[in-house]
């Protein structure tokens, strides 16, 4: 193998993080520790704070145009309470959570970090993440319910979200939310003040989202959280998916005409508008030399008028204080700028990679496959043009294939691997990309299976 293949191998890698603290090495952590937030909060400054606020339509709210996606956090509690300081210390105050993140202690490590400050200097949102059928009940949906209000110590949520719905179509709307009673036990705790702002989160089947939107007037919805980003807005990432889903343009529109507010995940689509090849990177070096990839996608989100917040998941420093300078005050996308991001959406789409955001929820497989992980590989490999390998006719085809599979054997440890997927499907209902996932681990076989001479 050549010096510059090597050389391109470990770059390869570098970008995808492996061997330092990446996205997936976090995740594998396990469940988050500690729970006692020792650390003295830091006072929340009440002027000279330049980040940018939306009002919420009902209430007037100000809340921060950059929210805090806690779904991904630092494994030690100091750590996350030095980040919630310095992004209260900024101005963020909207932070996002989930019964089923983190292991299940996701809302317990938020409680402890927010509840050092005064209730009204933050909005907490969570949701009820009854996917599981053995959650359907009225009386285990009840119960996730007021076991958040006791890990987030708080007596009223600001923003409840029914989880992502979508995933499972009609029939796991109505089994979750409608036939058991609970929707309808949530809008009276709306009315009761536990709730102050009811709202949902997409993925998945666009007739569920229809379907709650045409009830509107009936559930009179506060806000719905959907995934928006400028590769999405016409460009959702089918190929991989079981079908169903609608581009943003789409969802952001008809939430705009209900005057509903959108709050947004996966503003740069779970790190791969982050992490753009080289080509990209220059097209926007050329007009902001000094902004990032992520910079430009957070600015092209947070041009959008309707927009009430939208999430990151910041669990390093370095991301959360970009994340602030890009929102601090946001410059809006000029026209030239937006028709720029349109047609580098347009080369994007081009690419045959994977819609995985590596959100986790697929996680664990029970056979151990690293699913997340192996798609990010695959997905960067494509971005950087590593992947499509040439025919296996063309002369540097074996070359090319072997610095691929060894850096994947780098990156994956064996007992992780796509080669350890039995196609059990359980992996299939969680998704809320909607993925084929052992179809793709079945590619992903094919490309690391060398071929025979």
């Amino acid at each position: 193998m050549s010096k510059q293949h090597d050389i391109n191998r470990r770059e390869f890698l570098r970008k995808l993080g492996f061997g330092s603290a990446s996205a997936f090495s976090l995740m594998a952590m396990g469940p988050l520790q500690a729970l006692a937030s020792e650390r003295a909060p830091l006072p929340v400054p009440e002027g000279d704070i330049k980040m940018t606020y939306r009002k919420q339509n009902g209430s007037g709210e100000n809340i921060s145009l950059l929210g805090f996606g806690m779904m991904r956090l630092p494994r030690e509690q100091e750590e996350v309470d030095r980040l919630v300081d310095y992004a209260l210390a900024h101005g963020v105050n909207y932070f996002d959570t989930a019964p089923m993140y983190g292991g299940g202690r996701n809302e317990a490590v938020t409680g402890a970090t927010l509840s050092r400050y005064p209730r009204e200097k933050y909005y907490v949102a969570t949701k009820m993440s009854n996917q599981n059928q053995a959650l359907w009940s009225f009386e285990k949906s009840k119960e996730m319910y007021e076991n958040s209000f006791r890990q987030l110590r708080v007596d009223y949520i600001d923003y409840y979200l029914l989880h992502s719905i979508g995933g499972g179509g009609m029939d796991a709307l109505r089994g979750r939310f409608i036939d058991n009673g609970i929707l309808d036990f949530l809008v009276k705790e709306r009315e009761a003040g536990r709730i102050r702002h009811l709202g949902f989160s997409y993925h998945g089947d666009v007739r569920v989202f229809d379907y709650l939107l045409d009830h509107h007037d009936q559930y009179h919805w506060d806000f719905v959280q959907i995934q928006m980003n400028y590769l999405d807005w016409r460009h959702a990432g089918r190929r991989g998916r079981r079908g169903g889903d609608a581009d943003a343009e789409y969802l952001y529109g008809r939430l705009e005409k209900l005057g509903i507010q959108a709050v947004i995940m996966e503003p740069i689509r779970g790190g791969g508008l982050a992490n753009v090849n080289d080509e990209i990177r220059e097209q926007l070096r050329a007009v902001h030399p000094d902004d990032s990839p992520a910079m430009w996608a957070f600015r092209w989100v947070g041009s959008h008028p309707n927009i009430l917040t939208a999430l990151s998941g910041m669990n390093r420093m370095e991301h959360l204080e970009e994340n602030i300078r890009t929102f601090s005050p946001l410059q809006p996308c000029t026209e030239a700028e937006n028709e720029l991001l349109a047609r580098i959406a347009d080369q994007m789409a081009g690419f045959p990679t994977i819609g995985c955001t590596t959100c986790g929820y697929c996680m664990p497989c029970p056979y151990g496959v690293d699913i997340p992980g192996n798609f990010a590989f695959y997905n960067q490999a494509v971005t950087d043009k590593i992947l499509p390998l040439p025919e296996p006719s063309n002369a540097d085809y074996a070359e090319r294939q072997e610095a691929f599979i060894k850096a994947y054997r780098e990156a994956i440890p064996a007992e992780k691997r796509a080669t350890t997927c039995t196609d059990c499907g359980e992996c299939l209902a969680k998704c809320p990309q909607q993925i084929r996932i052992p179809n793709q681990m079945s590619r992903l076989v094919e490309l690391t299976r060398k071929r025979r001479k």
